[in-house]
């Protein structure tokens, strides 16, 4: 019995295991692969190699990683909150063309239109009611906000240091955020992924993939849009 359960849990739950550990194996690569090229850099300089775990608490570490998380959340939370309003014809990221808005209280199961296995909050009025509706983009917008102040903090800590080796002058935080290290790096990571959600939404129109949920069913015409295979 528990080997069915677990066996249940792990089919059930497959997608996001198979992420995590994706996620896990990367972060672990990242770890190394920067250790050891931040190593060179110190030898380049004249300077004595860290070891990895200081390396891993360093400001390097922390502002490559934040750098690429607060990028991929900016994604989600546009894609979550934008998509609310704008649509794209034949594209199944897009809702139906005549679906644009926060769409009424009926289709969206909440208040007196709540079924029996609603969450309790779309049962809610008032505030309950408006926070829950939009808790998908506050918490995506929110761990933006988060890992690109992260970013910001790490990344001032990283430039100050370049500087101390260049013998120049540190820069308060403030300043930092004028800097073009700052908007290199952050701009750098943002049109990636701003490309990538439009190549999703605009490739999906006319390619597919037999079996996926973010591809239209193989034999659905092009503008058709808004269909889940």
């Amino acid at each position: 019995m528990r080997g069915e359960t677990m066996r249940r849990f792990l089919r059930q739950n497959s997608l996001g295991l198979v992420f995590g550990v994706l996620f896990l194996l990367a972060l672990v690569g990242q770890a190394f692969a920067g250790h050891a090229d931040y190593n060179d850099q110190l030898r380049s300089d004249g300077l004595a190699e860290v070891s990895l775990g200081r390396y891993l608490t360093s400001a390097s570490f922390a502002v490559d990683v934040a750098e690429n998380w607060q990028s991929e959340y900016l994604q989600f939370f546009l894609f979550v909150t934008l998509t609310v309003w704008l649509v794209q014809r034949g594209s199944p990221e897009s809702k139906p063309l005549d679906a644009v808005g926060r769409e009424p209280d009926a289709d969206q199961h909440v208040g007196e239109h709540a079924r029996a296995d609603s969450p309790a909050w779309a049962r809610a009025r008032g505030w309950r009611l408006g926070v829950y509706s939009n808790s998908l983009g506050l918490v995506m917008g929110l761990i933006f906000l988060l890992s690109w102040l992260v970013q910001s903090v790490a990344g001032a800590a990283a430039y100050n240091e370049e500087q101390l080796r260049r013998l120049q002058d540190p820069v308060p935080w403030g300043a930092y955020l004028l800097e073009a290290d700052f908007w290199n790096r952050t701009l750098q990571n943002w049109q990636s992924e701003l490309l990538a959600v439009a190549s999703m939404a605009i490739l999906s129109i006319y390619l597919r993939q037999r079996g996926s949920p973010e591809s239209k069913p193989v034999g659905s015409a092009h503008d058709t849009t808004g269909v889940e295979g």
